[in-house]
């Protein structure tokens, strides 16, 4: 079959595995990996052209990579917070302990035992940031810790790319790493530094033409990591600080919005050409090592999460919802085991072995993650061993509010200014140890809870309140706050936070008496300054300059406003 002929075939499959993955609500990694089983020896055996398809894999590798490093902008270092770099780095080292001592009793050497180990350690930013985005939940801690300690992960994993190569040298000795660590800082500093003072300044000329921005971005990414390959590390890490170099230009979203197609095609051979490395006999063999490895994956990773959160003082809800995020391997650790193959350091059986935990362990934790609401449910009973006793018991000692608010998120902000003006008691009801610090270090009364928990909901003195008010955007739990506010005061009001018309409807018809609905509220807010100021430039010059205090203001305690990512593998 001509080569032409073969990819057209090879894609003509993959789109009709694709639509049957969307159909089953699975991301679309799993279905190019089983393309990948489908057209190779296993089943059709249609691919010929090994390595053309390994060279479409290896640019759809230094793109997704490239892309990666212009979303890892190096100023937003800082706005980690305290919790996702414990989480993140304490996750991949008790991962990489345990998975590592669990190779070796599994027979593997030491070297292959590290590779697996670390593989297991990581999981998907793009994924679990669909899975977020589909389920709606954005905007609630377990995602905002979530996406913060994948961030780190993603930032190890670009150590990781470029500390490998290191070890393929055959004559390894204190000169060999000193000088390959001098290489890498010089490499970096020199694309650091041309970035800095060569293509900020052109950053102009070369945003004019969307045509030349996608050359140049892909002349950019591909040109770093060969640059990178030619001086013995690997393209990976090359590709990633082309990205990284980039992330504080003004024009990264662009170019990374008009890489994403290219991205996406030539990651699909990538792992199209994954899955069609694997032998029959490699499964039948693996598959029990598979299956053991991926419990650890989808059960173990979520308990040491657990534990590493209970201790840092977080409810059982959000450390058993943050821990299905990690209950998966990630697409660097696909690229990670290859990068090891290629070098030498493992054999091929063993990226055949990661892929298989990457199938099952996507495929279970896109369920997970998914249903984590009515798994947290069912499990409630036993996860008390996850929380720290007695860290956030009700306090003995309470006074009487008129005000409750429960969430102190971008919205809540607003409503403790507006609290504050009205001079009237309040009390601010949050899940996050770390919110609740900040307020109580202002002076504000606040309690840490879940509004999810009926009994907690008990424990509040909710007689006096006359506003009860809700910015969590879960119907569940303001069903809840709903009807204890009602039990202790029928003649309260309730206010909560919906983001679907269906869902406020819904609230409308259980009785509670205001929703807000943040967008089409934004909307009704803008339309009732149009007809207030007119066409008065003064007005909006006056409100333009107020408008950009508070959104400084805002950026300094760390909030940002809400955007979904865009689809992806």
């Amino acid at each position: 079959m001509e080569l032409f002929a073969e990819l057209s075939v090879l894609i003509v499959i993959a789109t009709v595995v694709a639509v049957i993955m969307r159909l089953l609500r699975q991301p679309l990694i799993i279905g190019h990996i089983l393309t990948g089983l489908i057209v190779g020896p296993i089943v059709l055996d249609l691919v010929h052209s090994v390595e053309t398809l390994a060279l479409l894999g290896e640019i759809g590798i230094a793109i997704l990579l490239f892309t990666v490093g212009l979303h890892l902008n190096p100023q937003i270092i800082q706005r980690f917070g305290r919790v996702s770099l414990i989480t993140g780095l304490g996750q991949v080292t008790f991962t990489s302990v345990v998975g590592y001592l669990v190779c070796l009793a599994l027979g593997f050497d030491s070297l292959t035992s590290f590779y697996i180990a670390v593989a297991l350690s990581f999981s998907s930013t793009i994924i679990i940031m669909k899975l977020i985005a589909d389920k709606g939940d954005l905007d609630v801690l377990y995602a905002k810790i979530a996406i913060g300690f994948l961030l780190v992960q993603d930032l190890i994993a670009v150590m990781l790319l470029l500390g490998v190569p290191l070890f393929s040298s055959s004559n390894l000795s204190f000169s060999t790493v000193i000088v390959f660590l001098l290489s890498g800082v010089v490499l970096i500093a020199f694309v650091i530094l041309a970035s800095r003072f060569f293509i900020s300044r052109a950053n102009t000329f070369i945003s004019e033409s969307h045509e030349f921005l996608l050359l140049f971005a892909i002349a950019w990414g591909i040109g770093i990591a060969a640059l990178f390959q030619f001086f013995g590390f690997s393209l990976e890490s090359g590709a990633l600080i082309a990205g990284i170099a980039l992330a504080s230009l003004p024009a990264r979203h662009e170019i990374s919005a008009r890489l994403m197609p290219l991205r996406d095609f030539f990651i699909v051979m990538f792992f199209i050409f994954l899955g069609s490395q694997m032998q029959l006999g490699d499964i039948s063999n693996l598959i029990p090592t598979a299956i053991g490895l991926s419990l650890l994956v989808l059960i173990g990773n979520p308990i040491i999460l657990m534990i590493i959160m209970g201790l840092l003082g977080y409810r059982k809800k959000t450390s058993l919802q943050t821990g299905f995020t990690v209950a998966q391997i990630s697409e660097f650790s696909l690229i990670l085991v290859a990068l090891a193959l290629s070098l030498g350091h493992v054999e091929q059986s063993v990226l055949s072995l990661v892929t298989l935990v990457g199938l099952i362990t996507i495929f279970g934790s896109t369920y997970l993650v998914m249903y984590s609401d009515q798994i947290y449910t069912m499990l409630a009973p036993a996860l008390g061993m996850f929380e720290r006793k007695g860290a956030h018991e009700p306090r003995l000692k309470r006074e009487n509010y008129t005000v409750v608010l429960f969430g102190c998120n971008r919205i809540g902000y607003d409503f403790l200014e507006s609290f504050v003006r009205m001079g009237e008691r309040f009390l601010v009801v949050d899940h996050d140890p770390e919110t609740i610090r900040a307020l109580t270090e202002g002076g504000v009364a606040a309690e840490f809870g879940d509004a999810g928990d009926p009994d907690f909901l008990e424990s509040i003195d909710l007689s006096k309140a006359e506003l009860v008010i809700s910015t969590i955007p879960d119907n569940e739990t303001n069903h809840l706050i709903y009807k204890a506010a009602k039990a202790a005061n029928p003649r309260s009001i309730v206010m909560v936070v919906a983001h679907r018309v269906a869902d406020a409807l819904a609230h409308y018809e259980e009785g509670i008496d205001y929703v807000i609905l943040p967008h089409f509220l934004g909307g009704q807010h803008a339309a009732e300054l149009v007809v207030k100021f007119k066409t008065d430039r003064t007005k909006y010059e006056a409100l333009r300059g107020k408008h950009i205090q508070h959104l400084q203001l805002r950026i300094a305690i760390g909030h940002e406003h809400p955007r979904l990512p865009r689809r992806s593998l």
